[in-house]
């Protein structure tokens, strides 16, 4: 009779709950079972670990053997437990002492021939063992680096189950092939889906969209310039309308190079979802800029708001946590998946119902629409060269609802580039360094404004909060209130506009919205012009 236990993670959502690995051997019949509702992947580590332990140079009990995952309710998934089944089997055997066992956390897909590979969800896995107080994990050594980002515990990595035996039993540690972090690793084959299928665009490293690229480079459009600086400068939802080539794309691509680098809390955030989601960028364990994100119209309402077959995993809403998540030609995408969007804009997070329980996702994004104004994209006030039939061109902008339309801030018609816009010398743009130090002055500002509150951006405030907390100057919004006596804006759309509000203040330098900041904010928010300049400071 031999007993012992070791722990691991498993995870549920962004969330891991640590589950304890017990291994009871008992005379009898050689048999291994394994219970406490493990999927698929993980009933299928009886094989890789027996072949595992057995390549490794150890013996496989010839006994009954019974492998116990607490606690029972809780459903577990994945091959990242197999370097703790096989660890506590060897305990149980007498391989190992079983007392160096119980308090270390181990994560890790074993490979037949003893190799530790790397799995998804590293970081939130060690998350949740130095919540649970554990302060020793082992970790495949390619994900060591991802792993020491939680303080506080005692990372080992370790490249084979043969190093670990060694390591526990104070034996000499056999040398094994290293991992070199400059070529792909093949392991990881399956679980990274960088810039293809149904999500593409992804950045949070060293191959960001924006490198390279320049807000300078988008001709004219001064309104969607002045737009783009708003919505980045508050988090507030933007809706870009214009005719193909006018420059809506190019503005969308470079929104993340203006917005501020990712705190060390945000940071964390982003890394734990591309993490679940094995979308971390090579050699890069900590993804510390605004990640992007923009799917194809092809997507379905899972691939955007997550879920999906069997393990719930993250979309494109969650991936572009703190970050820009860009819906090119919006119309075209389901009307289906377009509403699913509208209640994580609101909570900032996605909750995913399945039988075998609840998952939750962060997804707090400023998200960016871009449609083409009629079937044709030729469609505007002054240009007659539309040839859509009325009954089309209302069908088409049907497609984004107004429920939908009423949750974003800022909607900005984008004109057609004229030949003298760009053909004239000399006359770029501000550049996006210029535009990001005022993006950067204003998040300070309001996050001076909003200490020791939950919130850092004016798109998270409550509408109930500003309006009793942060005034604007009287008789300020005198005009959004004649607009919501007209039907013209909605409760939740005057809100918005007091939000907006402010934000144009902190990029002005006022200390409170006056009637010029609120009347420019309405301007953003309607599209109708109201005769204020579309510029704030230098931003012409």
């Amino acid at each position: 009779m031999g007993f012992a236990r070791t722990c691991a993670v498993t995870l549920v959502g962004v969330e891991g709950v640590v589950v304890e690995v017990q291994a009871d051997l008992e005379p009898g019949v050689a048999a291994f079972t394994l219970v406490g509702l493990p999927d698929k992947s993980l009933t299928e580590s009886r094989d890789r670990v027996r072949a595992a332990v057995v390549n490794s140079g150890g013996e496989w009990p010839q006994k009954k053997l019974t492998v116990g995952l607490s606690p029972a309710s809780v459903p577990k998934a994945g091959s990242g437990f197999d370097l703790a089944v096989a660890c506590a089997v060897l305990g149980a055997s007498e391989r190992i002492d079983p007392r160096v066992l119980c308090d270390i956390v181990m994560i890790g897909e074993l490979g037949l021939d003893g190799r530790v590979r790397p799995v998804r969800g590293i970081l939130p896995a060690v998350l949740a063992a130095a919540d649970a107080g554990f302060e020793q994990v082992v970790v495949p050594e390619c994900a060591a680096a991802e792993a020491a980002l939680v303080p506080g515990v005692s990372v080992l990595g370790v490249r084979s189950l043969r190093q670990l035996i060694a390591v526990l039993t104070d034996e000499p540690v056999p040398d094994e092939e290293p991992f070199e972090p400059e070529r792909p690793d093949p392991l990881m084959a399956g679980l990274r889906d960088l810039g293809s299928g149904g999500i593409t665009g992804m950045s949070g490293g060293p191959g960001r969209c924006d490198q390279g690229q320049d807000l300078a480079d988008v001709v004219g459009q001064h309104a969607a310039r002045t737009a783009v600086e708003v919505a980045a400068a508050g988090g507030h939802h933007l809706f870009l309308e214009g005719p193909p080539g006018a420059g809506k794309t190019m503005l969308a691509e470079r929104m993340p190079s203006i917005l501020p680098p990712l705190d060390r809390q945000a940071s964390l955030e982003v890394t734990a979802v591309h993490s679940v989601a094995g979308l971390l960028p090579p050699g890069r364990p900590l993804i510390d800029t605004a990640p992007y994100c923009a799917p194809h119209h092809s997507a379905s309402m899972q691939a955007l708001v997550g879920g999906g077959p069997g393990t719930a995993r993250p979309g494109a809403v969650s991936l572009s946590h703190r970050g820009v998540l860009f819906l090119d030609e919006t119309p075209e995408f389901s009307s289906k998946a377009l509403d699913a969007l509208r209640q994580p804009l609101e909570a900032g997070h996605v909750v995913i119902a399945r039988s075998a329980g609840v998952v939750r996702f962060p997804a707090r994004f400023l998200m960016v629409l871009a449609a083409n104004p009629c079937p044709c994209g030729r469609f505007s006030r002054t240009d007659e060269r539309c040839e859509c039939p009325p009954s089309a061109i209302r069908r088409y902008q049907a497609r984004l609802s107004g429920p939908l339309l009423d949750r974003v801030d800022l909607r900005i018609e984008v004109v057609a580039v004229t030949r003298g816009e760009l053909t004239a010398t000399g006359a770029r743009g501000e550049t996006t360094a210029t535009v990001a130090d005022r993006v950067r002055s204003a998040r300070e500002r309001a996050v001076a404004r909003f200490h020791g509150t939950p919130w850092r951006l004016n798109s998270e405030v409550p509408g109930r909060e500003l309006r009793s907390r942060w005034h604007a100057l009287p008789g300020a919004m005198d005009e959004a209130e004649r607009g919501l006596e007209r039907g013209v804006l909605t409760a939740r759309g005057i809100d918005r506009v007091l939000r907006v509000a402010w934000t144009v203040a902190d990029l002005a330098g006022h200390d409170r919205p006056d009637a010029g900041d609120v009347a420019l904010a309405l301007q953003l928010r309607t599209g109708v012009p109201r005769g204020v300049p579309m510029a704030i400071g230098a931003g012409v």
